[in-house]
């Protein structure tokens, strides 16, 4: 009876899904890696049904392999994304959303993004991300409670992260982990320390008359890891994450004038680690919109107010003190193109990446794109000098 009553859910849901056939392909081997193609292939369900006119249920699985050892080969439903490797296949969102009027209550694993701004977004607490490849990363969800009231130009938004979710950070044994030249000790990758307890956090958005302001809080422990080792016998070196505790007090806001709209977001991060820094991130950017093309550019900046840490990894101040930008052009219905950048202000390091995308009948997709990374070995972009690729992908949507 049980399995009826789902099928016949399943069966008068709102369903779509794709998969998608990648290959990435690397003109340059990489120390401890010599692979230069890789092929990997996802299959994404998703399914909605709306059991009442205010309660709705939102899921998603994935199902991955891949030729380069990044997914597990394991046989299992995984809800939680806390592996090494990308599980093999996973539960995307799983969640329940209650709507009564102004307020909206959704639980369950889900999506959540406080950022306004592009390419870097400091207010992103409850938004890990899968940074396997570190330039070309995807979200993942968690499982958290979420409240959220409007009231005329106010919403707040109440959220309780009840299971911790980290970023899942590079194979230790492939080419985005990059180790120093001179170590003379063997390296190996430790379970992580996932921390227990719950994240919370708050944030305020009120959208006025010509302008649009927010204020958020969160209070947790930090996605993204510090990097901790210890020493075992035979001269080895475990590696191991470890995720420091963190209070965020952030903000952002938007203005559109004549010519273009302003955007900005700033983040002060404070923790009672010892091991972990306290320090402000921000961004400022310019967009603007001239027929098909749509433009945004800016700054990136990081001030650290106290520095304790050794080794991390931390894509988001990586990206900082930079100068960033982006731009599409909607070549037509079905074809459209894409350039992201960001160049260190003292030049240093500096990634470029391009994508055409082009519609070919109402569900195949095909896409190219190329990514150029150069930079000294020193900085966080031109570590991955040897990293620059190529992309090609084919997509059937159902």
């Amino acid at each position: 009876m049980r399995w009826l009553l789902f099928v016949s859910l399943i069966a008068n849901a709102e369903q779509r899904g794709f998969v998608d056939v990648r290959t990435t392909l690397f003109p340059q081997t990489a120390p401890g890696d010599s692979g230069r193609v890789i092929g990997d292939a996802l299959l994404r369900y998703e399914v909605r049904q709306r059991l009442t006119p205010w309660l709705k249920v939102d899921g998603a699985i994935d199902a991955r392999t891949d030729s380069h050892r990044q997914y597990e080969r394991e046989f299992r439903i995984d809800w939680q994304d806390r592996g090494v490797q990308r599980p093999a296949i996973s539960l995307r969102r799983f969640s329940a959303t209650a709507h009564k009027g102004p307020v909206t209550f959704e639980a369950g694993r889900q999506f959540i993004r406080w950022g306004k701004a592009d390419i870097l977004n400091p207010l992103d607490r409850f938004a890990p991300r899968d940074f396997l490849n570190v330039i070309d990363n995807d979200f993942l969800g968690v499982l958290a409670a979420r409240l959220t009231v409007e009231k005329g130009a106010h919403t707040v938004d109440l959220v309780l992260q009840t299971r911790f979710t980290p970023s899942r950070t590079p194979l230790l044994n492939q080419r985005w982990v990059v180790l120093p030249r001179d170590l003379t000790f063997a390296v190996s990758q430790g379970a992580a320390r996932i921390p227990g307890g719950v994240q919370s956090g708050a944030r305020w958005n009120y959208l006025g008359r010509g302008f649009e302001m927010a204020l958020a809080f969160y209070e947790g422990h930090n996605h993204l890891p510090v990097v901790d080792g210890r020493l075992l016998p035979g001269l080895r070196v475990e590696l191991f994450n470890r995720f420091p505790t963190m209070r965020m007090y952030g903000g952002a806001g938007a203005v559109p004038l004549p010519w273009f709209t302003v955007k900005g977001e700033a983040a002060f991060f404070k923790t009672s680690d010892r091991g972990a820094d306290d320090y402000v991130l921000y961004v400022v950017q310019l967009e603007r919109t001239v027929k098909e093309w749509t433009f945004v550019g800016g700054y990136a900046g990081e001030h650290v107010t106290e520095r304790r840490v050794q080794l991390d990894f931390a894509p988001d101040r990586g990206l900082a003190r930079a100068f960033v930008g982006r731009a599409s052009l909607a070549v037509d219905a079905a074809r459209t193109l894409a350039f992201e950048t960001a160049v260190r202000q003292n030049g240093a390091g500096a990634w470029l990446k391009s994508e055409y995308t082009q519609q070919l009948s109402k569900h195949w997709q095909a896409r190219a794109s190329m990514t150029l990374i150069r930079g000294k070995q020193d900085d966080f972009l031109g570590q991955y000098r040897r990293n620059s690729h190529a992309i090609l992908a084919l997509r059937y949507s159902f």
